[in-house]
């Protein structure tokens, strides 16, 4: 070999080649360690982001609710009120509708004929009592409502109760007298608000015209219809509860022995113990058997 030249091996293992193979060494070195802290900060910027974008203050939501946070919010979800700091309840939405209106979607109120009690033929009766009315010997009387009639039993028995001892009623005569009872007491007659269907029963009516219509007497009970106590009765020119006096003073006057009379003449008062609801025949309708001067309201007996 030539004097002054080298092989190649011996060129790259000398100094110069030893320095850039450390200088490689290093840079790879550099490269590793810097690619490795990229990675720990991705990840570590990764972790803290939130879930579907919410407030990074708040972390991250677990993927499932414990026992006790369904109990803090409610087994339906619908955050109700809960005790010990359970969550609040949504607050409650307002209607539009206006005071006493149904609100949107809610059933309109219904009118016409009395609907049927949900368990026909069940009676309450009325707890109320009270003194003896008139002079002659007072008959204990108690008023019964039928279950489901809409009508308080209290309040229909103070309204018979005043009917009873009003001064153009039947105590208007010394012999009669009257006292409102309660419930298991012994009475001497009953009265009975029912359905139309119940008095038609307990009345046995049978003629076509008056069913559904009419109240009745049947033994020691008057029976008043719960169509006639609401809405009188197209013959009668009074107002409701004129319709009322004249149905109990009618069937009250039966219970004290008194018979069915009819129109003493044109342009006067159809006695109390007439079937107006047949017809005024000319007289006027009234509802009590004694005017306010004391003058029985009679008129010829029905044979």
């Amino acid at each position: 070999m030539p004097a002054g030249q080298s092989t190649g091996r011996s060129s790259r293992s000398g100094p110069r080649a030893r320095r850039r193979a450390q200088r490689r060494r290093r840079l790879r070195r550099t490269v590793l360690i810097g690619s490795a802290a990229l990675v720990a900060l991705s990840g570590t910027a990764y972790a803290l982001l939130p879930e579907d974008g919410g407030d990074p203050r708040a972390g991250s939501r677990p993927a499932v609710r414990t026992e006790q946070q369904e109990e803090a919010q409610g087994a339906d979800g619908a955050g109700k009120p809960a005790a010990q700091g359970g969550a609040k309840a949504p607050a409650p939405v307002k209607s539009s509708a206006a005071p006493g209106k149904p609100s949107p979607g809610s059933p309109a109120p219904t009118t016409g004929a009395p609907a049927a009690p949900a368990r026909p033929g069940a009676f309450t009766a009325s707890t109320a009592a009270g003194p003896a009315q008139g002079k002659g010997t007072a008959l204990r009387w108690r008023i019964e409502v039928e279950e489901g009639s809409g009508v308080d039993p209290e309040a229909a028995a103070r309204s018979v109760e005043a009917i009873l001892g009003d001064p153009r009623g039947w105590t208007r005569d010394p012999a009669y007298g009257f006292q409102l009872v309660g419930a298991g007491q012994p009475v001497d007659f009953t009265v009975k608000i029912a359905t139309p269907a119940t008095t038609d029963r307990l009345c046995e009516v049978v003629t076509p015209e008056l069913i559904g219509e009419t109240n009745c007497r049947a033994g020691h009970t008057v029976v008043v219809n719960l169509k006639r106590w609401q809405e009188g009765s197209p013959q009668f020119s009074g107002s409701v509860e004129e319709y009322r006096a004249l149905i109990v003073n009618h069937e009250v006057g039966h219970e004290i022995g008194r018979e069915h009379e009819t129109c003493p003449g044109p342009g006067q008062p159809a006695p109390a113990m007439m079937q107006q609801i047949k017809g005024l025949l000319g007289c006027k309708s009234n509802a009590w058997p004694y005017d306010e001067s004391g003058t029985y309201l009679s008129g010829p007996r029905v044979p």
